[in-house]
């Protein structure tokens, strides 16, 4: 293999498949990342088995080859490089790849390709099409409520389902459940149910960078994973096994009180409560009030805390119905309203022993559940 690339494509490519690179294997060649010629340009690969990147970038090819070295070695020398052309020469009898850049090279010891554990070649045709920007707002109103729990399995995977022209993320954790719908371009002729790790939804929302392009979604039978691919970028998951919990029997059907509060203001007020409840079981107070005579209404957020103190604050809104207290994991409200778009979210609640929902006001393609605590 002979190629050269400029320094700051292959900085650009190790930065995203090495979040794939094994830490702990005992495969010696899940720690390297795979560099290979493929049809005009270089393609870099990293997997820890459960989930793998690719991504190509371009150069010019004068031999073909592949091979593999060590991710961490050849991230941090390429980063320490002159922004300049890398040239890139296998020794295909000692494996060992030459790296020179302006006055520098170096020779890293890699492992033959052939010991790389494959990546599946996918048939496009089949895909899902989602637009990188929509999809990418989805997994960020999900995962955050994905279970980090390894004990449950299912529930630190979003469960993808795709109907028709629609597509819904959801995941839940024992705790709170995100749902967020969207509509497809093209709809689907077959449907599809996959529960996907929430780590692996994450990696495609930092990888998928520009928001112009098309995500390809495919799940092939019986091989338990799902491909998404893009441009200049590949991410193969495996799938979880297992029975998603039956989450909408959860979702409360009707509410006795509902607030309408400005999503930034209360953001701001469990910020500030969440400092004191962290020394607590994160327990926040919120005190719903509604408009009296000449007077609009309030919710009243405070926190309390034997060795922290204090912390209370109050934000106007618009309430029908019933005054209530009640009590929520502030870490919980803060994560949610740090992922609604609107300026406002509605607030809906029955009584201090029942859950809350959350859903943003002007759109109806998005809802959170969060269970009470303990007032104490």
């Amino acid at each position: 293999m002979k190629a050269t690339v400029s320094q700051q494509n292959l900085a650009h490519g190790l930065s995203i498949v090495s979040r794939a690179v094994s830490t702990r294997s005992t495969l010696p060649v899940l720690s390297n990342v795979l560099i290979a010629t493929d049809e005009g340009r270089l393609r870099l690969s990293a997997t820890n088995l459960e989930l793998g990147i690719t991504c190509w970038i371009s150069a010019r090819i004068e031999e073909e080859g592949s091979t593999t070295v060590p991710a961490r070695t050849f991230t941090d020398l390429v980063s320490t490089l002159p922004v300049d052309q890398v040239s890139l020469t296998l020794n295909t009898r000692t494996q060992a790849l030459n790296v020179r850049c302006g006055a520098s090279t170096s020779d890293i010891k890699g492992i033959d390709a052939q010991e790389f554990p494959p990546f599946p070649a996918p048939d496009l045709a089949d895909g899902v099409m989602l637009n990188v920007a929509d999809f990418k707002e989805m997994v960020q109103q999900v995962v955050f409520a994905a279970s980090t729990d390894e004990a449950r399995p299912v529930l630190m995977g979003v469960l993808v389902t795709v109907a028709g022209s629609e597509i819904t993320l959801a995941a839940a954790d024992g705790f709170r459940i995100s749902e967020r719908r969207a509509v497809l371009a093209n709809p689907v002729s077959q449907d599809l149910t996959a529960i996907i790790p929430a780590r692996a939804l994450s990696e495609l929302a930092r990888v998928a960078s520009d928001p112009e392009q098309t995500i390809q979604m495919l799940i092939p039978k019986g091989r338990g994973q799902v491909i998404f691919h893009m441009k200049d970028v590949e991410l193969v998951s495996q799938l979880i096994d297992g029975n998603f919990p039956p989450y909408k029997q959860v979702i409360p059907r009707t509410y006795k009180t509902r607030t309408v509060i400005s999503a930034g203001e209360m953001l701001k007020a469990c910020k500030q409560a969440e400092i004191i409840a962290r020394d607590s079981t994160n327990v926040a107070r919120i005190d719903i009030k509604p408009a009296g005579e000449m007077k609009p209404g309030t919710v009243e957020i405070s926190a309390q805390s034997e060795e922290t103190g204090s912390s209370e604050a109050t934000v106007d809104a618009t309430i029908e119905g019933a005054p209530l207290l009640i009590a929520f994991n502030v870490r919980f409200l803060r994560e949610v309203l740090e992922v609604i778009k609107t300026p406002n979210v509605s607030i809906e609640t029955t009584q201090a022993n029942s859950p809350g929902t959350i859903r943003p006001v002007g759109e109806d393609n998005f809802l959170h559940v969060i269970m009470p605590m303990h007032l104490g």
